[in-house]
């Protein structure tokens, strides 16, 4: 099977690809909300990983759930003139929120999250506030883990008529 690069060279697609290596399947896209000018033609990715520091092939949470190292880029636009992009992972239902971190100058950034089912969310924040629990500034870019898109019916059966790509799920 060929990879994503390639494949996509010998069909003469344009379509931007992220700079962040890791395995294809259990990366996932990050939406821009176009909340924020500059990132309407900005591209976002995130990689999961196992963490490092375990001997075993998979690490768990306390509570048995999955444990993940992320990296997230994003790719195609420059760094706020004000503010700092900011990196948060929340469960699906929104109940718990966490801050990962400020991207750096490259829009780059990584954490780790113990839950099974996460969102992924950017956010521009007037200022780098290691201490907050919530993010205050807008939404910029949006995505959710391959295991949290497993149970939803959005674009399916009686929610056929919602489109996919406003809760953040291209192409499908």
């Amino acid at each position: 099977m060929l990879p994503l690069v390639t494949l996509l060279a010998l069909i003469g697609s344009t379509a931007p690809v992220c700079t962040v290596a890791g395995p294809e399947y259990y990366a996932f896209e990050l939406f821009t909300t176009k909340n924020i000018p500059g990132t309407g033609l900005a591209t976002g990715r995130v990689e999961t990983a196992a963490p490092a520091s375990t001997p075993f092939s998979v690490s768990l949470g306390p509570d048995g759930s999955y444990a993940y190292d992320l990296r997230i880029a994003l790719d195609r636009m420059r760094a706020p003139r004000s503010g700092r992009f900011v990196a948060w992972v929340t469960t699906t239902e929104i109940d718990h929120v966490r801050r990962l971190g400020a991207l750096d100058e490259n829009l780059r950034a990584s954490g780790s999250v113990d839950w099974n089912k996460f969102i992924v969310v950017i956010t521009l924040e007037p200022d780098d506030d290691p201490t907050a629990t919530m993010w205050t500034g807008p939404i910029a870019f949006r995505g959710m883990s391959r295991s949290g898109m497993m149970h939803t019916m959005v674009g399916h059966g009686a929610l056929q008529q919602e489109n996919c790509a406003a809760y953040g799920y291209g192409n499908q």
